[in-house]
């Protein structure tokens, strides 16, 4: 198997890099620090960890071989000249569908669908009004001759007024409290299923599947009760409400790299994926050694054959017409297992054993695996 210690320091560097990069992108946005709010440090330091965690972890995510190979393949496939015209049109409705209205996951249930789906708008909406107003990239002006409007600066250039008063005000300064909304009812018919599906419960754990929805249950209500502090209740323990939202906030974004959140920025690189399914389809099948009917892409196939061997495992069958049992399909798959329990019944019973010709021999394929298994262990 792949020792190699390249690819953590590789993984490394690629996360410093990303690290010293967005530190530069905020003294840079922030017109060296000039409208950046030191009473946030936490929260950039948090984010600076965050980034370095995610790229480090992303990193070594695609030096994996079966990544690898998906992430090599994609481009490879997104980007042939025979193929780029008709990727470019079906990219946007793939975006749209697979992101934006998560239809993937609508036909596994319109519950978890509908919870999947707020969580997700309600984050990206918090996280779009968030990061650039802590990093200081937006920052709101009064005009010298009009107390009553507020001018936008993005980077330090001034961008639209819009008075203060208005439904776009409203809306701009209250985005994080539409945000928190839109969490807060994704958390409960997250929390509601993971109660009552059963087999939800049977394999949910709690720093995976329930410890995030309290993150983020605890980030957004407490965001809420800040705006209930400075707006009905005239500030009343509102410090004591700053530290407990700071703190959720930056043990959420501590926790990205390492919890399911992570997912969150591997599911751009499943896009590569279905384009690569899709040369599959219209490429040359692989067909099965024993029977001869198609059953996959035969790029699929010999990928899978080249990960296999990266990670030390050998199904070659040398002996044997297949070649390797990659190239069989699974119902000749099925078939061989069970006549080769068949035959170990028989040789053991002491009954005269039989056998069909033409039908991959799995009883000593798996004893090469099995051998090959134990030596990658005490490798």
């Amino acid at each position: 198997m792949r020792t190699s210690t390249r690819e953590p320091i590789r993984a490394a560097l690629c996360g410093a890099v990303a690290a010293v990069l967005l530190a530069s992108l905020i003294a840079i946005g922030s017109r060296n620090l000039a409208h950046f709010d030191a009473a946030l440090v936490g929260y950039t330091f948090a984010t600076l960890f965050a980034a370095f965690g995610i790229t480090y972890r992303y990193s070594m995510w695609l030096q994996r071989p079966p990544t690898a190979i998906y992430w090599k393949r994609g481009w490879q496939v997104f980007l042939s000249r025979e193929r780029l015209a008709g990727n470019l049109a079906a990219w946007p409705k793939r975006v749209i569908g697979a992101f934006a209205l998560n239809n993937f996951i609508f036909k596994r249930g319109k519950t978890r669908w509908a919870a999947h789906w707020l969580i997700m708008w309600g984050c990206l909406l918090a996280a779009a009004i968030t990061f650039p107003l802590v990093f200081g990239w937006i920052h709101f002006q009064t005009p010298p001759d009009d107390f009553e409007r507020y001018r936008v600066y993005v980077f330090g250039f001034p961008t639209f007024s819009f008075r203060i008063g208005s439904l776009l005000g409203g809306m701009i300064f209250h985005g994080l409290v539409w945000a928190s909304f839109l969490v807060i009812a994704g958390v409960m018919l997250a929390m509601r299923r993971r109660m009552r599906d059963h087999g939800a419960e049977a394999v949910q754990q709690f720093g995976e599947d329930f410890l995030p929805l309290f993150l983020l249950f605890a980030v957004s209500i407490t965001g809420l009760m800040l705006t209930a502090s400075y707006t009905w209740m005239k500030g009343y323990a509102y410090d004591f409400l700053a530290i407990i939202h700071a703190a959720c906030v930056i043990f959420t974004l501590l926790w990205l790299p390492f919890g399911k959140f992570f997912h969150i920025f591997q599911r751009p690189a499943q896009l590569g994926v279905t384009f690569y399914k899709d040369a599959g389809r219209a490429g040359e099948p692989a067909i099965c050694r024993n029977c001869g009917e198609p059953f996959a892409s035969r790029m699929h196939v010999e990928d899978l054959i080249r990960v296999e061997r990266e990670l030390g495992y050998s199904y070659e069958m040398p002996g044997d017409a297949a070649g390797h049992y990659q190239f069989v399909c699974p119902r000749c798959r099925r078939l061989s297992m069970a006549l080769a329990q068949g035959r170990l019944w028989q040789a053991g019973r002491g009954r005269e054993v039989t056998d069909r010709p033409g039908i991959v021999d799995v009883a000593a394929m798996m004893d090469e695996a099995a051998g090959s298994a134990a030596a990658i262990e005490r490798a």
